[in-house]
């Protein structure tokens, strides 16, 4: 990881998101992720992202123009580490999409309602990596532009 991007700048933390090589569908669109609001890159299969920051509280998100909710993860950085989040679908994506595939916008309708109370509303699930974990699956993936 560190011959690949770096470390951090001086007085930063390094926030790094990835997205795994295997994807099944057949189209590959690029996740939206964001931090603090901001763009970070379009996250497509087999990517990875990253930007340093200051220490402090930051908030990585997600949306989808088609998804009716937000994906969101709050770290409390310190400066000099690196922190990496494993992005994947949700819970509640997988149910929607497979509602949807299988009966239409009425499919899609009955599972925004039954997944409605879903612990995380949003298309995609965070989920942190060791550094040690994080450097063995980013050693195959490329960052993205």
């Amino acid at each position: 990881m560190v011959q690949k991007v770096g470390s951090p700048g001086s007085g930063k933390s390094r926030i790094v998101v990835l997205r795994e090589k295997g994807y099944a569908g057949i189209t590959d669109p690029g996740w939206d992720i964001r931090l603090d609001g901001g763009p970070m890159a379009e996250l497509k299969t087999g990517t990875y992202v990253y930007v340093d920051r200051p220490p402090g509280q930051h908030q990585i998100s997600a949306t989808a123009a088609t998804f009716p909710g937000t994906s969101q993860v709050d770290i409390s950085a310190q400066s000099g580490r690196t922190y990496f989040f494993l992005a994947r679908p949700s819970e509640r994506a997988k149910v929607l999409n497979g509602m949807s595939v299988a009966g239409g916008v009425a499919g899609l309708l009955v599972g925004a309602a039954i997944t409605s109370n879903n612990s995380n509303p949003g298309p995609l699930d965070f989920f942190p990596l060791e550094e040690d974990s994080a450097r063995i699956t980013i050693a195959e993936l490329k960052l993205a532009q």
